[in-house]
């Protein structure tokens, strides 16, 4: 080799570019339906009846009575003062209230609603095969 030649080596080097992109690959579709039926339900009831009765007594007391119980029914005593030589207390009349209780049957249909959840897989719109 003469010294007055010299030759050049190329050195190559490799870089590498990455590059990232988004395609879609399917999807999913979700819907629901409402499904209803009909159910009858027959529950108790409970009624309570207020009756009032007036019992005349027209007795003569010393003191007012007070208000009692009997069973289901409340006494509530009424008195007036009567004008007389003296003013004494007098028993006028005595309100009885008695409370009944029934029980009625009211079958109803009433409307139940349930949601069930459809779910369907989508193929993409332009899937490109690489």
């Amino acid at each position: 080799m003469d010294k007055d030649t010299s030759k050049t080596i190329p050195i190559i080097e490799e870089e590498l570019l990455i590059e990232k992109r988004v395609m879609e690959t399917g999807g999913v579709k979700v819907s629901k339906h409402i499904h209803e039926h009909e159910e009858i339900i027959d529950e108790s009831l409970r009624q309570e009846q207020v009756m009032v009765e007036r019992h005349p007594i027209n007795q003569r007391v010393e003191t007012a009575p007070s208000i009692r119980r009997q069973e289901t029914t409340l006494i509530i005593p009424i008195v007036e003062e009567i004008l007389v030589v003296e003013k004494k207390l007098f028993l006028k009349e005595e309100i009885h209230i008695t409370i009944k209780q029934t029980e009625v049957r009211q079958p109803q249909t009433v409307k139940l609603r349930r949601e069930e959840a459809i779910v369907e897989r989508l193929e993409p719109l332009n899937r490109k095969e690489q």
